[in-house]
């Protein structure tokens, strides 16, 4: 206890009655084999580093228990040698051999199974937290009884919680068939939000990293809610390199709603950059989420005359389009549309008549404005 702190410092109350027990099986056998009974598989040495495994007890301070041990056991043997024999030295030898030999037997075999042991705990805790990730972001049916039971000892059916979904992928999406680049961006994940007191749960799917982030929304119905999860878990998510690009959904009240939030990152994820890495949902203007959605759709609808006019600013290098553009940030104020455009306001004009001619519509009329803008902007987010 004094040279291995990892006992003090456990919190299990299991931990010192079973190395008490195990020390006993120690002797039985040792006396056991001293008395001339054979080798055998020291099984009671395997089921303890499982049982230490599963309690994820420091395999070191365990070992570091047998060292212990044998400097007791030599001490021991050899001061029961010598009372015995008349310190013959043949003897003392063969004890001190039969100490390391024994030692360096329980260590190898305790380390083996430690190790095998606590793989097999990853990997089955590695399917658990696979299964809850595709139930949960894919849907449940809440009358199967199993799913059921599986989100409730994991904690995600309680009370007052709050869910959001955030997608995270390289700059380059070829890097994300490299599982090991994919695996780094799950460790800066955790990481980034290793302080907040949140719950994640993270994996790979699809060519992206997927998490799902919950906390309690509020504390009772009495108190005020807690600062949005999606706000809270963008500017966590800052911090991450300008390799990565990250979208975040809006706030979900139930875990019924995270299919929704794994969409609404998606299309979040679409619109980030290098420029705006991190991109919230809701922060996303309903301007660009319409042209997001339809823009495939409407290729087919588009007027005539956008063929015409795509034509035409093509051969003037994009000016038209960026007229237009200028006319509306500046509110259709010709003079300040001229001073953005670094151009005379007779230019404008002059930009402005040859879009009316070509399309039959009027660039100073708001309505005629919006459609000319927004059958330009369905042209261009249209692959």
């Amino acid at each position: 206890m004094g040279e291995i702190p990892a006992f003090s410092l456990s919190g299990n109350p299991q931990i010192l009655p079973e190395l008490e027990r195990h020390a006993g099986e120690h002797l039985a056998e040792i006396a056991r084999l001293l008395g001339g009974g054979k080798v055998g598989g020291f099984e009671f040495v395997r089921a303890h580093a499982r049982r230490r495994a599963e309690q994820r007890f420091p395999l070191e301070a365990t070992l570091h228990v047998y060292r212990c041990g044998h400097q007791v056991l030599s001490r021991w043997m050899r001061d029961a040698a010598d009372a015995a024999t008349g310190n013959n030295q043949r003897v003392v030898a063969a004890i001190a051999d039969f100490a390391i030999e024994y030692t360096n037997a329980i260590s190898a075999i305790c380390a083996a199974e430690y190790v095998s042991r606590t793989r097999i705990l990853a990997e089955t805790e590695g399917d658990l937290r696979t299964e809850l990730l595709d139930l949960l972001v894919r849907g449940y049916d809440e009358s199967d009884g199993r799913v059921t039971r599986l989100l409730k000892r994991a904690g995600y059916l309680e009370q007052r919680l709050s869910f959001c979904v955030a997608l995270a992928r390289s700059v380059d999406p070829l890097e994300m068939e490299n599982p090991a680049r994919a695996q780094r961006i799950v460790e800066s994940v955790t990481e980034a939000v290793a302080a907040m007191p949140i719950r994640v749960l993270l994996g790979t799917r699809d060519g992206v990293v997927t998490a799902v982030f919950s906390d309690v929304r509020r504390i009772s119905g009495w108190t005020a809610p807690q600062t949005q999860l999606a706000e809270r878990i963008r500017a966590a998510l800052l911090i991450l390199g300008p390799a990565v690009l990250i979208g975040v959904s809006s706030d979900q009240p139930s875990t019924a709603f995270i299919p929704g939030a794994l969409r609404e990152a998606a299309v979040a994820l679409d619109f980030a950059s290098v420029g705006e890495r991190v991109v919230r949902y809701s922060d996303l203007p309903i301007r660009r989420l319409l042209l997001h959605r339809a823009a495939g759709d409407l290729r087919s609808a588009l007027p005539p005359w956008m063929t015409e006019l795509a034509s035409a600013d093509l051969q003037a290098h994009g000016a038209l389009i960026q007229t237009l553009r200028a006319l509306a940030d500046a509110d259709l104020n010709v003079q300040q549309a001229a001073r953005v455009l670094e151009i005379h306001p007779n230019t404008v004009y002059a930009r402005m008549q040859r879009i009316d001619e070509l399309t039959g519509l009027a660039c100073r009329r708001f309505h005629d404005l919006t459609e000319l803008l927004l059958a330009a902007d369905c042209r261009q987010t249209t692959p």
